[in-house]
């Protein structure tokens, strides 16, 4: 397996991971803390704010490093295994029945706007 093939399953798994996680806190068979600490994993990586700032060299990136890892393990711990597998089951076939059309309709439309108000700005330029 190459390289590149490692890495797109490594990343599909965990879109499927993050996803079953989601799917976990929400709901309300899982106990509380699980369901606090999956939050917090999922809320801490989609913030803009961190404990320590990106732009600091190395030391920027450790807290993404370091705290979502350890946020997720306890979240997983902290789940019922039967749930957690259920909640990833839920978010393989969400994953395998989705082509992701919908995102690529969203990025072609954004494109064309895009291009659209680029080819107005030079035309208005020009003119």
């Amino acid at each position: 397996m190459s390289i590149l093939a490692q890495w797109k399953a490594r990343a599909r798994q965990v879109k499927t991971e993050t996803q079953a996680l989601a799917g976990a806190a929400r709901d309300p068979r899982v106990p509380w803390p699980a369901r606090l600490f999956a939050a917090i994993a999922i809320g801490y990586a989609l913030s803009p704010i961190d404990l320590i700032p990106d732009f600091i060299p190395i030391i920027g990136y450790l807290d993404d490093l370091v705290l979502i890892p350890l946020f997720i393990l306890i979240a997983r711990r902290l789940i019922p295994p039967d749930l957690l597998a259920e909640h990833r089951e839920r978010a393989r076939s969400i994953n395998a029945g989705q082509t992701s059309r919908t995102a690529a309709v969203v990025v072609i439309c954004v494109w064309v706007i895009v291009v659209l108000l680029v080819a107005l700005l030079l035309w208005r330029h020009l003119r």
